[in-house]
């Protein structure tokens, strides 16, 4: 029996029969893990630290349900008000950016949080879904309008999120934005040497990088020659995968996790794989590429040139994230302080990423029978075609 029916116009009931409720279930999942990996991984951490045994675990409670009225906030949202909401969150999340650079906290050489009362806030976390949202909506305009600017002004975007996030320094989001972004020009249909060009300057930007930052210097390093650097959190995370088999030591019973630092965010997955098993890992890792595979296909079926940048760009943001991470733990990544969306602990981590996929629920709610995919039509063909309609 449904909440709603198929004649209700109220805001819910239009919200219910439109949204995609699979992907919906899939995400409120992932929070649902989150909550039992944050309680079985943060009480030695806490204690390690002087804190409560239940500090992390209760803060993340805490945080947890105004980032479900977020995730469900954006979900409703029409195409006219996201765009708004995401220029008001980039406006605001580059100011408190550069706010940081001068009252920001610091911690482990990286000057990236505001101390708010009972609570730290990482500005950039807010800045990187508004940013896709800003940048897809400036190239898809200027494709339908010629003499509109739009790939210049999200290029101007990308330079002023990409600087602030390097004086941070930030590398391991600047990498997940500039991925992003160069995926979405490319999509856009900016020939093929610009982009070439573009990543020869991420790749330039990467070495610049290792050479005069000696922390990023440090982890490729750590990567790169193991047996000759100090790879202690490695070391221990590949030892939780190792006593966990194939099973899982069982919730709460790990002893591994004693030892690994930041076990309950930058190392959950380690934790999972400890406690859980590699079969309920696969299972996890499984949930990720049904969300990315759900989303991309939803995604198909819209012929907005817009829709198509933002969702696929937030998707991919979702599940770079979350690569960088699973691989960091396995060592098959250099470590990096990334959290494993809607499962590690971190406020701002957490409510970032539930407007970046309440985003994607609203952009993938209209569905539009002859998707880009399916038409058979490029970009510029659709474009053009958009542009004489609207003369005729």
């Amino acid at each position: 029996m449904s909440l709603f029916s198929r004649t209700d116009k109220s805001l819910l009931g239009q919200w219910w029969w439109t949204v995609d409720r699979a992907l919906l279930a899939m995400f409120l999942t992932l929070m649902a893990l989150g909550i039992l990996m944050v309680a079985a991984a943060s009480p030695p951490v806490a204690e390690r630290i002087g804190l409560g045994q239940y500090h992390f675990i209760i803060r993340h409670l805490i945080v947890l349900g105004p980032s479900l009225v977020v995730l469900f906030g954006f979900s409703v949202m029409d195409l006219k008000t996201l765009r708004r909401a995401a220029f008001l969150t980039f406006c605001g999340g580059i100011l408190a950016m550069i706010l940081v650079l001068f009252i920001g906290m610091e911690i482990k050489g990286a000057q990236r949080w505001l101390h708010l009362p009972g609570f730290s806030l990482q500005p950039s976390e807010f800045v990187k879904p508004a940013f896709l949202v800003l940048a897809a909506w400036m190239i898809s305009r200027g494709k339908e309008d010629t003499a509109f600017p739009g790939m210049r002004i999200a290029l101007a975007l990308f330079g002023l999120t990409l600087g602030l996030l390097i004086l941070q320094p930030d590398m391991g989001m600047s990498f997940v934005v500039t991925s992003c972004f160069l995926g979405m020009i490319f999509m856009a249909g900016l020939p093929l040497r610009w982009v070439a060009l573009l990543g020869a300057g991420a790749i330039g930007a990467a070495f610049a990088a290792y050479s005069f930052l000696p922390h990023v210097r440090s982890r490729v390093d750590r990567f790169l020659h193991p047996e000759t650097s100090d790879t202690y959190q490695v070391d221990r995370s590949l030892e939780a995968f190792h006593s966990g088999g194939l099973f899982g030591t069982g919730p709460g019973q790990g002893s591994v996790k004693m030892s690994i630092p930041d076990a309950h965010a930058d190392f959950i997955f380690s934790v999972a794989a400890e406690e859980m098993g590699f079969i309920a890992i696969f299972v996890l890792i499984v949930l990720f590429a049904a969300i990315l595979l759900r989303g991309f296909n939803r995604v198909m079926d819209s012929d907005d040139l817009f829709v198509v940048l933002a969702s696929v760009s937030l998707l991919c943001m979702f599940g770079l994230q979350a690569l960088v991470h699973m691989g960091s733990a396995m060592s098959l990544l250099p470590t990096k302080g990334m959290t494993l969306p809607f499962i590690s602990y971190g406020g701002s981590s957490l409510l970032s990423m539930s407007m970046a996929m309440g985003m994607v629920l609203s952009l993938t709610r209209r569905q539009a029978r002859s998707g880009i995919a399916r038409t058979g039509l490029s970009i510029k063909e659709r474009a053009w075609a958009k542009k004489n309609k609207k003369q005729s």
